[in-house]
């Protein structure tokens, strides 16, 4: 679950780009923080600034490796806040494996469009399957949103572009030498022209078939609100808010 920017997980082919809808757009939800789900405790971690470390243990508050003193309404809202935290990851999880779901069964709808020939439409299912596959995997077993970021995102990013891109582009390099070689030579230069574009072509197209994630999203919305509201009268130990996450106005 990913709380920096309360974004879902970037999900299957943000290489067209492509991203479901996230939840700082539709819940107006914010954190400077990344958050890891652990055993015993949550911890909220940022390079800058102040407080850097925020962890919470069932009730208790240490911030910076410091325990800090709370009052009994604050430490049953810090109780309830990791309670419902927690409760929120798996329904994350399962937006976000729909998302998975949602963008491979669009690019195949994409591909088919293409009039990809029947070998490259067999290649790009079988491997669009192992990818999302192992994309749900990576979901499954994910408990920090460090786990979404930087070189371990471009790497998942890269994988699938290597896997997928190319080979659409042959197909479509292939249908247009086809074209030429029939004469064609307009629908030759339109699929040459279609091949080296095709990441961009197909960016809205795949924007628009992940409409169809919002509404689960938009459910997640009043849990995100109610963490917010939960945390609101804490302070760190040196007089700051809490403000682990940020909810403006729906």
């Amino acid at each position: 679950m990913r709380l920096r920017r309360l974004s879902l997980l970037p999900l299957l082919f943000a290489t067209l780009p492509l991203q479901a809808q996230d939840l700082a757009a539709t819940c107006r939800a914010t954190s400077s923080y990344d958050v890891t789900l652990r055993p015993g405790s949550v911890l909220f971690d940022r390079p800058s600034p102040a407080p850097a470390r925020v962890e919470l243990r069932q009730g208790t508050l240490h911030v910076d490796g410091a325990a800090v003193p709370l009052n009994a309404e604050d430490q049953d809202r810090l109780s309830l806040f990791e309670r419902d935290l927690r409760a929120l990851a798996p329904r994350v999880r399962t937006v976000a494996r729909h998302g998975v779901d949602i963008a491979a069964q669009g690019l195949r709808d994409e591909a088919a469009g293409m009039g990809l020939d029947a070998d490259a439409q067999a290649q790009l299912d079988q491997r669009l399957a192992v990818d999302a596959a192992g994309l749900k995997q990576r979901i499954a077993a994910s408990n920090s949103t460090h786990d979404w970021q930087g070189s371990a995102m471009d790497q998942t990013i890269g994988r699938i572009e290597g896997d997928l891109l190319p080979l659409i582009a042959a197909d479509l390099g292939q249908q247009a030498l086809n074209a030429a070689l029939g004469g064609d030579l307009q629908a030759a230069a339109a699929l040459r022209d279609r091949a080296a574009n095709l990441a961009t072509q197909l960016e809205p197209r795949m924007r628009q078939h992940m409409q169809a994630l919002r509404p689960q999203i938009e459910a997640l919305c009043p849990a995100i609100r109610q963490l917010a509201t939960l945390q609101q009268g804490v302070r760190d130990g040196k007089g700051r808010p809490l403000d682990l996450l940020q909810v403006g106005q729906p």
